[in-house]
């Protein structure tokens, strides 16, 4: 085993590895400059976003022994799992500033089921999608149909669950990795118009009810979804301190920024939501066009990944993880600078947060796995 464990090493696609390097010290540097303007009840979050990277290269590396196989072939078990773990949430924990998002560990921290459920979700539509391509050569509507059906509903119960903790933003990204993964799936574009139709129509009505009919809206669907709306439309309306004010220390950096741990304003959630702000601001426009060169370079591997002859269940991985990472560091950036409406949706790899970078390093393993794998055909259900 250790022989074979060597090998693995020297083939490892350093083209990802190195990325993920650059990116955590700009994360860690980036928190350890935001820890002026955090409590420090928090404590060194700089510090524990070390230990959390220092974790999940742990998890890279047993992820590797273990290869993508042992989790396409335990998918159902994890999902369910998955399932359980945010059911607990209900039962097993405190609200916390009224949100029932987080296991809360003594002398660890706290752990987000929803942001693992991610990965899970990839695995499990991975492997019916696979399961489904193998079962019919030529599918007609009617089995296109009962497919569809049966992985929405494999996404809809997750979402709910999170839906009601509440996070917003995981749903979001439950269902950005849904369409990803359908989209490569094969089946016929007839079903992305007809979806289309239906979501702008359902968006459409809704939305009406909204502007015009308050009352009806809140009666139809409560007053925690009208609020969240409010908090979407209303984005660009003096939009409050927190995207006033790190518009300004980006805005106010220049090309070369303020200098390390200068971050001139305050802004709240500056080493979560808007580290980038943080970031921006210490190091410029120069600094930015790094970030932003170094993210670039890294989904471009995720797509070369893609072209290369491996297994399908591995293209259907590869898109649902590109289409999430796409998604969140155009919506937090975005966001961030004012273009896009404030979802509390976080930068891969930057942002702060135990339970999300674990589920991105998980998420590194398996493309790392992708990397040195040969083109294989697994049995699995």
């Amino acid at each position: 085993m250790e022989g074979g464990f060597t090998i693995q090493l020297h083939k490892i696609n350093y083209a990802i590895l190195i990325p993920i390097f650059l990116l955590s010290v700009i994360s860690i540097l980036s928190i350890y400059s935001a820890l002026t303007y955090t409590s420090s009840s928090l404590g060194n979050l700089a510090l524990k976003q070390g230990i959390w990277y220092g974790i999940g290269w742990i998890l890279v590396i047993i992820l590797i022994r273990l290869k993508n196989e042992y989790l396409y072939q335990r998918t159902w078990y994890l999902y369910c799992f998955g399932i359980l773990s945010l059911i607990g949430l209900f039962f097993l924990t405190d609200p916390i500033n009224g949100s029932r998002c987080w296991y809360v560990i003594p002398g660890i921290g706290s752990i987000q089921p929803s942001e693992f459920m991610k990965i899970l979700l990839m695995l499990t539509l991975a492997t019916m999608i696979h399961n489904f391509r193998n079962d019919y050569e030529n599918p007609n509507w009617k089995q296109e149909l009962v497919f569809l059906l049966k992985t929405f509903g494999i996404v809809l119960i997750p979402s709910i669950l999170t839906f009601l903790q509440p996070d917003t933003g995981c749903v979001i990204l439950y269902l950005v990795i849904y369409v990803s993964m359908i989209f490569v799936s094969g089946i016929r574009m007839r079903w992305f118009l007809l979806a289309g139709f239906l979501v702008t129509l359902f968006l459409g009505v809704s939305l009406w009810l909204y502007f015009q009919k308050e009352t009806v809206f809140i009666q139809i669907f409560g007053s925690s979804i009208y609020y969240r709306l409010e908090r979407i439309f209303k984005w660009q309306e003096g939009s409050g301190l927190q995207l006033e004010n790190a518009m300004t220390a980006i805005g106010s950096a220049g090309l070369l920024g303020h200098g390390y741990n200068q971050t001139p304003v305050y802004f709240p959630e500056s080493s979560t939501d808007f580290i980038f702000a943080v970031y921006a601001s210490n190091f410029g426009f120069i600094g930015v066009l790094l970030l932003l060169g170094i993210i670039f370079f890294f989904d471009l591997q995720i797509v070369f990944l893609s072209k290369r002859k491996i297994m399908d269940t591995d293209k259907y991985i590869l898109s649902g993880i590109l289409g999430m990472l796409l998604f969140q560091q155009i919506q937090n950036i975005g966001m961030t600078v004012g273009l896009l409406p404030i979802t509390g949706i976080t930068l891969p790899f930057v942002s702060y947060g135990g339970s999300s970078l674990l589920s991105y390093m998980l998420m590194v393993g398996i493309l790392l796995n992708i990397s040195v794998e040969k083109n294989r055909t697994y049995h699995y259900r």
